[in-house]
């Protein structure tokens, strides 16, 4: 199979992946569940990039408002173009972590976790504080993978052709 197709399928995988996320986010408080039937919340954070076109008329635009104003960003999809990346906030508890996701390759980048005790007591384990890390970082790991499965369910349903005529009432409104 030819690479760059690979490659293209997953791009557009991914941006309608983070398009989804951003209508979700921007119409509804979701909860996701899981396996211990924990529930955490998600939300787009103040960073957004959305880009459309080939080549040389390639073109990108990048939000960062800390008031969560995406105007131009959303402007951009009224135009053709989609979310290329996207920085989200998973929160469960009072903990939070904030990862940013590229829609070509799922990378995640920039991953801040809850902050870990920093307090040595006597006594602790020397790997205690390494652990701690390794387990926030599985459970973003977690939670991201619980809603991509989400999306994918969806997106492999019959349910898909309202939900995307639905996104499509909501980029042009």
């Amino acid at each position: 199979m030819d690479l760059s197709l690979v490659e293209r399928e997953n791009t557009l995988l991914g941006q309608d992946f983070l398009t989804w996320l951003w209508y979700k986010t921007d119409n509804e408080n979701i909860l996701f569940q899981l396996p211990d039937k924990r529930t955490f919340s998600l939300n787009m954070e103040q960073k957004l990039s959305v880009q459309g076109g080939e080549g040389e008329t390639k073109s990108t635009a990048t939000v960062s408002s800390p008031g969560g104003e995406m105007t131009e960003a959303k402007t951009g999809l009224k135009t053709g173009k989609k979310v290329n990346k996207a920085q989200l906030l998973f929160s469960m508890d009072q903990d939070d972590w904030l990862v940013q996701v590229n829609s070509s390759d799922f990378g995640l980048s920039g991953l801040k976790t809850p902050k870990i005790s920093t307090k040595d007591d006597e006594g602790d384990d020397p790997d205690a504080k390494f652990l701690e890390k390794m387990f926030l970082m599985e459970r973003c790991l977690e939670m991201f993978d619980i809603v991509f499965t989400q999306f994918l369910r969806l997106r492999m349903s019959k349910e898909w052709n309202e939900e995307a005529a639905q996104v499509k009432l909501w980029i042009g409104g």
